[in-house]
């Protein structure tokens, strides 16, 4: 009877887990710098690592081929799997800004580039039919001195909506630098919308964005729930086990 349980919790557990699978919230990637010097480097360039080593074939958009002042709406495209290209649209405020120091706090962070996506509004990505997207991630810039966040809402393909906040602190010193990235193995999005908290007082800077589609994701991350379920499938056999040789 016990290992008929056994048996039982183990399928279970399997289920529990390839649901996760499939219905998994966003897993998020988060590092933050708040005297960087103009330069990437500590949390933020360890959260982004992090975020890039559960991926495969991404690339990041720097921003470096569009001129100094341009605004949107922006054609982007970025690899995707199989080489296909994921073609999206940027949408809304901001510009482009090209220098190679700081600049009112704001930063590239593509060396060696100077440019990078300068906003205080809101903005959108639209990523085209065939295009859509399970993993995105970015540096950002300034963000916090003048008390704003970044709300990020992702529409996914069935036009569901879930808004995240972006954990960056709030009244941080000029020029801070930041990563925020997530990594969906279970759902794909075809739109990210970009809101500001203090939209028209508080300014960021966005670089080097990477985007990738379903089959990029090569380490997905399995709930917490899921794994604990697990964990008592696997004690219930050990259990067993021991049972068996009384």
């Amino acid at each position: 009877m016990l290992k008929t349980l056994v048996c039982s919790a183990v399928a279970i557990a399997a289920m529990a887990l390839a649901a996760s699978a499939s219905h998994a919230a966003p897993v998020i990637f988060f590092g933050e710098n708040l005297t960087p010097a103009g330069a990437v480097s500590g949390n933020p360039l360890a959260a982004r690592t992090a975020f890039l080593s559960n991926l495969s074939g991404v690339v990041s958009q720097g921003f470096e081929s569009f001129n100094a002042g341009a605004t949107a709406p922006l054609s982007l495209s970025f690899t995707g799997s199989g080489a296909t290209t994921l073609v999206a649209n940027l949408s809304g405020a901001g510009q482009i800004v090209s220098n190679p120091g700081v600049i009112q706090g704001r930063f590239n962070t593509t060396a060696p580039g100077t440019k990078w996506w300068d906003v205080s509004g809101t903005f959108n990505i639209d990523f085209a039919g065939g295009s859509e997207i399970s993993a995105f991630g970015f540096y950002g810039t300034d963000m916090g001195d003048f008390d704003g966040e970044v709300n990020i809402t992702l529409t996914d393909i069935n036009n569901v909506s879930t808004t995240l906040t972006v954990a960056n602190t709030n009244n941080a010193p000029n020029a801070s630098l930041l990563f925020w990235g997530f990594i969906d193995a279970g759902n794909s999005y075809k739109r990210i919308s970009f809101g500001n908290t203090a939209g028209g007082t508080d300014f960021f800077g966005f670089d080097d964005m990477v985007i990738g589609d379903q089959r990029q994701i090569v380490n997905p991350t399995p709930e917490p729930a899921s794994l604990a379920l697990v964990g008592l499938a696997l004690l219930g056999l050990a259990a067993s086990r021991r049972n068996k040789r009384v």
